[in-house]
């Protein structure tokens, strides 16, 4: 038994089956299905429990799989190593990032960091939904969520701020009233719920016990693109419900009104998380990236 077949085993395990695995080895399937043969004939244990849609490490291939994960990482680093001596910073990093918060907020900072590092290619995918991390071979990825998949290893980057918000002339015309349960009847502008009712979640910053409220919308407007939906609002075409970050300058400016500010509002998710892998070696790429966005995400400026 070699290291190679060790490794073998992690990409077999990363890819979560043998037609995955062999693509991404640019192998054929039969010649991947007769090398894993070979090992377990080499072993004299079967590695695995084989379905006809997934496959499960047995107690000997899970105990070879931890080895494999050493010897791949160690791999991986000694690699890195030997390829940045005397070089500047170079490699591959794959980042999955949210519509909305990518837009306003990572756009800069990934173009600042490839200008900074001009030998680092950048794979940029964007997509709202939780990625699979490995089928979709991404080594980075940010997402807006209450809590992070316990199977990641992930870094708070800081507390999402959702605010209500409509143009001075809607508000005018349209009075939103004094209780945040009226909202039910209001033409509302959000992003969609897939799969599930829309839930607003209101908790008063009013007394020492804040009341939580669970008030069911159905906007009359819905996007995954936070820059349309803000567009949307600013053509007063109902009140936004939007993360602070989209429409901080119009705050500012006046031309969006915030409404019921003595409330937090909670709608898919209240943190910034960055999620990573806890088995795949992290290059010297990818550790840099990710230094370099938990440096300048700074929620808490606008």
């Amino acid at each position: 038994m070699q290291g190679s077949d060790l490794t073998l085993l992690v990409d077999i395990v990363d890819a979560g089956n043998l037609s995955a695995a062999a693509r991404r080895l640019k192998l054929s399937r039969s010649s991947l299905s007769y090398r894993l043969k070979a090992l377990e004939r080499a072993v004299g244990a079967q590695l695995f429990k084989r379905t006809t849609r997934s496959l499960e490490l047995t107690e000997v291939g899970r105990a070879l799989h931890a080895h494999g994960q050493i010897v791949a990482r160690e791999l991986a680093a000694a690699h890195a190593t030997v390829s940045s001596l005397g070089k500047s910073l170079h490699g591959k990093v794959s980042v999955s990032v949210p519509t909305g918060f990518g837009q306003v907020w990572l756009n800069p900072l990934l173009i600042d960091f490839k200008r900074r590092h001009p030998g680092v290619t950048l794979n940029v995918v964007f997509d709202n939904q939780i990625t699979d991390l490995v089928s979709e071979d991404i080594d980075i990825a940010i997402r807006v969520l209450s809590r992070p998949p316990e199977s990641l290893v992930a870094t708070d980057l800081g507390k999402v701020d959702w605010v209500l918000c409509a143009t001075p002339a809607y508000l005018a015309a349209n009075p939103p009233g004094d209780d945040i349960r009226q909202l039910q009847h209001a033409r509302i502008i959000c992003a969609a719920a897939v799969g599930q009712p829309f839930k607003l979640i209101a908790r008063s910053h009013l007394g020492n016990d804040p009341a939580r409220l669970e008030i069911r919308l159905v906007p009359e407007v819905q996007s995954e693109n936070f820059a349309f939906l803000r567009d949307a609002t600013l053509a007063s075409l109902g009140l936004g419900i939007l993360p602070r970050y989209v429409v901080a300058e119009q705050l500012r400016n006046g031309t969006l009104l915030r409404l019921f500010g003595d409330h937090e509002l909670t709608v898919f998710g209240s943190h910034v998380f960055m999620l990573t892998l806890p088995s795949r070696y992290r290059t010297q790429a990818t550790r840099q990236l990710m230094t370099w966005l938990r440096e300048r995400i700074k929620l808490d400026d606008l």
